[in-house]
């Protein structure tokens, strides 16, 4: 070959790899920005990379979206015995007791925080002090409001765009919302006469939820009415007169660690007709129901069930629960899940 035919060979394919590696680096490093449930716009020059996040819910979600490697600090609450064994099963890190927990929602350590250098922190919208600590330093935060079903998926949204996983978080809400409208389908040919519920919190029988909360949209996609929708209040205490009038034809019981139903029989709803009809339920656990999540479809099937009296549905609820933890952690938990 001619000696400048060879430099003008090599002149292209230098100029060819520029090319590819700007091409490449562009896409990497590509802008990004999703506004969170302040009305805030995040703005990063690319996906992030290394994020703080204080919220177990909103981590969980980052798991769904594959976003785990991005993660660099978690809740204190990761490693309560309630939901550790399954982030302990998606993460070594966390089963080693290696992933720095710097806070939770009532505490955060500013330092501990800071010296992880992430380009992303994730906290619930109410923690203002915080936030403005965080945001004085230069790191962005993404605020978390969850009081609808439909902030879920903004979440998700949001934060897919943020990790670079937009296709996935699409899938994932995709996914949930199909599901959901075969079961509301489902629930409105069973349940002509919508069953009265009252939903009680474990942190005792007189609290509930009222009408603007994802406790009374769980009941409603179950077929079912919240007898406390008419209060304006996400969380509430209510006496126990209030109640009694209600009359609820059932009671849906957050998972408690210390009360069972039967438990309910000597507290002070013991003369409801639910409790001495044995229909007082007990959602099983707050991970596989956390109505923060998009797992907000499993606990709306297990209530869509007692509503609709049917045994023969929890079997296939069973079933249903490992096609859902399948689906959204891609298979990571199927070692745990019975």
């Amino acid at each position: 070959m001619h000696p400048l035919s060879r430099f003008f060979l090599r002149r292209g394919l230098f100029l060819l790899l520029v090319i590819l590696e700007l091409s490449t680096a562009g896409t990497i490093s590509a802008a990004v920005q999703a506004r969170d449930q302040r009305g805030v716009t995040i703005s990063l020059p690319a996906p992030a990379r290394r994020i703080v996040c204080l919220i177990e819910s909103a981590l969980s979600g980052l798991y769904m979206l594959g976003a785990e490697s991005q993660v660099v600090g978690v809740s204190t609450s990761v490693f309560h015995a309630g939901v550790f064994p399954y982030y302990a099963a998606m993460d070594d890190r966390i089963r080693l007791r290696q992933m720095p927990a710097p806070g939770n929602w009532d505490f955060v350590n500013l330092e501990s925080v800071l010296a992880l250098q992430p380009d992303l922190v994730i906290l619930w919208s109410h923690q203002q002090e915080m936030i403005s600590a965080l945001e004085g330093h230069g790191i962005p935060v993404f605020g978390v409001f969850i009081q609808q079903f439909s902030n879920v998926y903004e979440e998700i949204v949001s934060l897919g765009t943020l990790t670079g996983r937009e296709a996935r978080a699409q899938q994932l809400v995709a996914w949930t919302q199909n599901r959901l409208k075969h079961l509301r389908e489902g629930s409105k040919s069973k349940n002509e006469n919508s069953c009265r519920v009252y939903f009680m919190w474990p942190q005792g029988e007189l609290e509930t939820s009222g009408g603007p909360s994802t406790v009374n949209e769980l009941i409603q996609m179950a077929g079912g009415q919240n007898v406390a929708a008419g209060i304006a209040q996400e969380h509430v205490v209510v006496n126990r007169e209030q109640i009694i009038s209600w009359n609820p034809d059932m009671i849906v019981m957050w998972h408690d660690a210390v009360k069972n139903p039967p438990d309910i029989q000597n507290t002070l709803l013991s003369p409801l007709g639910a409790v001495k009809q044995g229909r007082v339920f007990e959602l099983p656990d707050a991970f596989s129901c956390d109505l923060w999540t998009l797992k907000f479809y499993h606990a709306i099937q297990r209530v869509a069930a007692w509503c609709a009296g049917d045994a023969a549905r929890p079997a296939q609820i069973d079933v249903g629960l490992k096609e859902m933890l399948h689906f959204l952690y891609e298979g990571k938990l199927d070692t745990i899940i019975p």
